[in-house]
């Protein structure tokens, strides 16, 4: 029997859903009939628009979408402006104060605060800079993701942008398309590096060669099914399939179809496509493409050609912490200039006037990465001094210490129902205890930490060098806020997920932990050693006991389980105000 979900899709769903988001616009919040709300929210999705957790009623996040990070000349302008009026709530944030946006994982964008009365008038400003909500949630096609520097990087095999461009035009937007079984993540290598992680998405091309007629040609291996969350994370597993260039658009909406028409809309909890690949095997789904979708014939993979996959690798450093942060060739000639922001969550004057140093600088675009960091591009080599100069690069600076730099983090319970800790406030005051009280080897220029407050994982804790993941235990008596630790995590052409060695962790005790692995790996490793290395040379009953909780100076947030209040930060924790942002 299909999901109660599927019954509220059918009945209506995609873009009709935005005459009724309007209408209950104009007639305000109370005018959705209370029971009502869970279907009517479920469809609101697909325009972006999630309601906030219990107790923030009327306020929604909204996700906007930009395939591939990318962010024309005005466009980011347009999203400052728009969080400055609209994206402000009743309590302020003690690290980020109000009215901020986030840079996502999947290089896009959210707001939150969004009541729903503004919504007309927010998306008339977005839309009128080209930027869109559609297709940003629910069971649709997600945010595209690719190369943040695609067309623009000089060590680039393929040049993917016209690819992921029709991605969006021709798969993405094709209303037949809009309702899938769940949501589905497409992505598209071009470089070395793999900045789009595609082993972790339920489809992913990545840059390969292969003999044809006798040629060397260039095109793409597929992967299939991968994906995080639940406790189940998947590797996306090869098809043994290479497709040419102008293969690319075919074979994904292939691979679209075939799930769209054979994945499970019962079983929400086991209906991502890598149960689906699980179930069926890419040899049954390698035949049914060719038997039923394709009209042509498919060709075994090639050679992989990302033999520098360095993106979250775990790599040495020698090899280049590529995350695209710092000062880059473009193969035009000019340079891309990366930012480091802790924790993704810019300030709304901080974007406008990021947006303004764009178009000053550079030709005023700027493309996200999957960390959470924006890129100014084109910038005049002869002018990169004076942007380092600027005082916003002076807080999100693209040299940053090795903790901010390897930070990631998910919205938490400041906003999400699911989510079971705090998550950006506790990860930028943990980054700042980090900076000054522990000591990395000098050759060691990142350490990711990735904090996901529940086991959905948002946060791609299970990819990070250390992962933490929210939960909650017990301390003295009283509930607290705990966290898992994981270690050794990475993707690159090996991809692993952590060991979850410390279960439960008391969040005040966790600071400690890593301080106390983190200085064993720089005693113990041999010179070189990366941390992803030394963790998978080191026994798990070592792990364990160098990876000690302990009390710390480290002061937390928000300890006593702050689900509980309908905002963490309220007027009852007056012991969080007045703390400085996350910086260098």
């Amino acid at each position: 029997m299909p999901h109660k979900k599927e019954a509220y899709k059918e009945e209506l769903y995609g873009d009709t859903v935005q005459e009724k988001i309007l209408e209950f616009a104009d007639r305000g919040f109370d005018s959705i009939p209370e029971s009502e709300r869970d279907e009517w929210f479920c469809r609101f999705k697909f325009w972006g628009l999630f309601h906030q957790r219990s107790g923030q009623e009327g306020y929604f996040m909204m996700r906007l979408t930009n395939c591939n990070g990318r962010l024309d000349p005005g466009q980011l302008r347009a999203i400052g402006e728009v969080a400055d009026e609209y994206a402000t709530g009743p309590e302020t944030n003690p690290e980020f104060g109000n009215g901020w946006i986030d840079l996502t994982t999947r290089q896009s964008v959210q707001l939150h605060w969004i009541r729903l009365e503004d919504v007309p008038d927010v998306w008339d400003k977005l839309e009128a800079a080209g930027v869109t909500t559609r297709s940003s949630g629910g069971d649709t096609m997600r945010n595209i993701v690719g190369c943040p520097v695609a067309g623009k990087a000089d060590d680039e095999i393929i040049d993917t942008q016209p690819i992921l461009d029709r991605f969006q035009d021709e798969i993405r937007d094709d209303d037949a398309l809009c309702n899938m079984p769940r949501k589905f993540n497409i992505s598209i290598t071009g470089t070395p590096e793999g900045g789009a992680q595609d082993s972790i998405n339920d489809i992913g091309l990545e840059p390969a060669q292969k003999e044809i007629d006798g040629e060397e040609q260039l095109g793409f291996n597929v992967r299939v099914g991968g994906g995080l969350g639940g406790h189940e994370p998947r590797v996306a597993r090869p098809l043994d399939v290479w497709v040419a260039p102008d293969r690319a658009v075919d074979i994904v909406r292939a691979f679209v179809e075939l799930y769209h028409d054979y994945g499970d809309r019962e079983n929400r909890s086991k209906n991502r496509s890598r149960f689906f690949v699980d179930d069926n095997g890419p040899e049954w789904i390698r035949e049914t493409l060719q038997a039923e979708y394709v009209d042509w014939e498919l060709k075994t993979s090639g050679a992989d050609m990302r033999d520098r996959y360095t993106y979250n690798a775990g790599r040495p450093s020698e090899d280049g912490a590529f995350d695209y942060v710092g000062v880059h060739d473009q193969k035009n000639g000019k340079k891309w200039v990366g930012l480091s922001v802790a924790c993704g969550r810019l300030e709304s004057q901080e974007a406008i006037r990021l947006a303004e140093l764009a178009a000053e600088y550079g030709s005023g675009e700027v493309r996200l990465t999957r960390r959470q960091n924006p890129l100014i591009m084109d910038v005049d080599p002869n002018r990169v001094d004076d942007l380092l100069r600027e005082p916003l690069l002076h807080k999100h600076t693209p040299e940053p210490n090795p903790f901010v730099r390897g930070a990631t983090a998910c919205t938490g319970t400041e906003f999400c129902g699911l989510a079971l800790t705090e998550t950006k406030a506790r990860m930028a005051r943990m980054l700042r205890w980090l900076r000054d009280n522990v000591d990395l080897p000098e050759d060691v220029c990142q350490l990711k930490i990735h904090f996901s407050g529940c086991t959905a994982d948002c946060g791609q804790a299970n990819t990070a060098d250390i992962g933490l993941l929210g939960m909650r235990a017990r301390k003295d008596g009283e509930m607290v806020e705990a966290l898992d630790i994981g270690l050794g995590g990475g993707i690159g052409e090996d991809p692993s997920f952590v060991n979850w060695i410390r279960q439960r962790v008391p969040a005040d005790e966790v600071p400690g932990a890593i301080k106390n692995i983190v200085e064993a790996y720089a005693a113990h490793r041999f010179a070189g050693q990366t941390f992803r290395e030394w963790v998978a040379a080191t026994s798990d009953e070592q792990l364990i006991e160098l990876c000690e909780p302990v009390e710390t100076s480290y002061d937390d947030p928000c300890l006593y389980d702050a689900k509980q209040s309908w905002y963490p930060f309220d007027a009852e924790k007056q012991a969080t105000k007045g703390v400085q942002g996350a910086d260098d």
